[in-house]
């Protein structure tokens, strides 16, 4: 083994070392709740990775959309393969520049808020996306404190993922993970339309 080699080996075991004490010190297990916010493109599309990994551990999974209404997405038809292990609700009318009646936008958020709040009561669903519900939140369609409540009285075992842009610091306060998605440079800026199979 050359001098380099050894080098590297020595200080990977050390980190190994250190990495496996670190580990070792953690002990908590609990529902967490996750925001995935910023500017960036990936929030949904990381919210639904987790989806796939937890259909992958053989849980039942829950996905409420708040402002997207119309589009006919990829990922909604990959996972209607899971039959009722994914109870999809897409219950927004579109984007707020898209509907222009800030009353039915309201009622539509009311009405996923709703559907929100029974799959969170439903023992059987151990992830529950609620997809661009920063929004909501974003331009007043639902009470902020409101919805904290009620995100940090959820059963202690069930996974709560919020997405969107601009989340509120009260949701940021609560949430046990938040992730800004930096927005460094995007095709559409470029003139490249929004695609099937990326986008939607």
């Amino acid at each position: 083994m050359t001098d380099e080699a050894e080098r590297h080996r020595e200080k990977m075991a050390k980190r190994k070392a250190v990495q496996d004490a670190e580990v070792e010190q953690k002990s908590i297990e609990k529902g967490l709740l996750i925001v995935n916010t910023g500017p960036g493109k990936g929030k949904t599309t990381a919210a639904l990775g987790l989806v796939l990994r937890a259909l992958g551990r053989g849980w039942r999974v829950g996905v409420v959309q708040f402002i997207k209404g119309t589009w006919d997405t990829g990922e909604k038809h990959a996972l209607q393969a899971f039959g009722d292990r994914v109870a999809w609700h897409t219950l927004g009318e579109g984007f707020t520049w898209e509907t222009q009646d800030k009353a039915r936008d309201i009622a539509a958020c009311a009405q996923a808020w709703a559907q929100a709040q029974a799959l969170m009561a439903d023992p059987t669903i151990r992830l529950l996306v609620l997809d661009e519900l920063n929004i909501a939140l974003r331009y007043d369609y639902l009470d902020i404190d409101a919805v904290v409540a009620v995100l940090r009285a959820r059963r202690p075992d069930l996974h709560v993922v919020v997405t969107g842009r601009n989340a509120k610091p009260a949701l940021i306060e609560a949430a046990d993970l938040v992730t800004e998605m930096g927005n460094v440079k995007h095709h559409f800026s470029a003139g490249v339309k929004a695609q099937e199979g990326i986008e939607f």
